[in-house]
């Protein structure tokens, strides 16, 4: 008898696994899928809290500053440092020349692209003006303006 029970016991026990089992492998997959998920969202805000504290730690030029304008007036821009230094990269000219455009000194162009200072409004747009200038463009109002 002893022999029967043994054997109906583990029989017993080896469907409950199997029916355990059955049970709980959605369960363990929902599972694994929502630790995806929070992880991921970690992540999300761990990369936004840093672009956060970089934004409010970096040089007030270095933050857009956006002109403010009159509603139908002009559109909003917004000035970047670096983005001053690429266009004027791009032109292939000095940060006199790129002064001489924009109406100011050479030493706000130097002090814009490097964080120091921020343009005024009307300045911001004056750069704004000389953003979709090419180089035959810059070069040839340069010249004007030299011929004058």
């Amino acid at each position: 008898m002893a022999n029967l029970a043994t054997v109906l016991k583990s029989e017993i026990a080896r469907l409950a696994r199997k029916e355990t089992k059955t049970q709980l492998d959605p369960l363990r997959k929902a599972n694994a899928g929502y630790r995806r998920d929070i992880a991921a969202l970690k992540r999300e805000v761990a990369a936004l809290s840093k672009q956060l504290k970089t934004g409010l730690r970096a040089p007030r030029a270095e933050r857009s500053a956006v002109a403010p304008g009159a509603e139908g007036e002009s559109p909003r821009v917004r000035f970047q440092a670096k983005g001053l230094k690429s266009h004027r990269e791009k032109l292939g000219i000095s940060a006199a020349e790129y002064g001489r455009l924009a109406g100011v000194s050479a030493q706000s162009i130097y002090n814009w692209e490097a964080g120091k200072t921020a343009p005024r409004a009307a300045q911001v747009q004056a750069l704004a003006a000389l953003r979709g200038m090419g180089k035959r463009a810059a070069t040839r109002q340069l010249e004007d303006g030299a011929g004058e």
